[in-house]
């Protein structure tokens, strides 16, 4: 089963509980349209911000919780997550419509 969230609260706490931060898709390549919103975990994170150019172009920038929240209400999301499990911390994640078209 799963749930949406959109309180930011609510968003934060599911992240860092799982050690997810908010990141950001570098879009230099000129690809242009909204920002494409990202939440890496462990290993993920260490790749990205200033080392994701020394192994391949673009890549993901770690940005702070209030712009990533920007983008979020500005793109209309939900989170969809998996509803928590006794001593399972699931990290799968995908961003819906906040409309009520999200799948169950």
């Amino acid at each position: 089963m799963t749930q949406v969230l959109t309180k930011h609260d609510e968003i934060r706490q599911w992240a860092v509980a799982r050690s997810g931060n908010p990141a950001i898709e570098d879009r230099s390549t000129g690809i242009g349209g909204p920002p494409v919103l990202r939440i890496l975990f462990d290993q993920q994170a260490l790749n990205a911000g200033e080392n994701q150019y020394t192994d391949r172009p673009g890549g993901l920038d770690l940005v702070d919780w209030s712009e990533w929240f920007e983008h979020f209400d500005g793109q209309k999301f939900g989170l969809l997550v998996e509803d928590e499990r006794p001593g399972v911390l699931d990290d799968y994640y995908e961003f819906v419509p906040r409309d009520g078209n999200q799948r169950d």
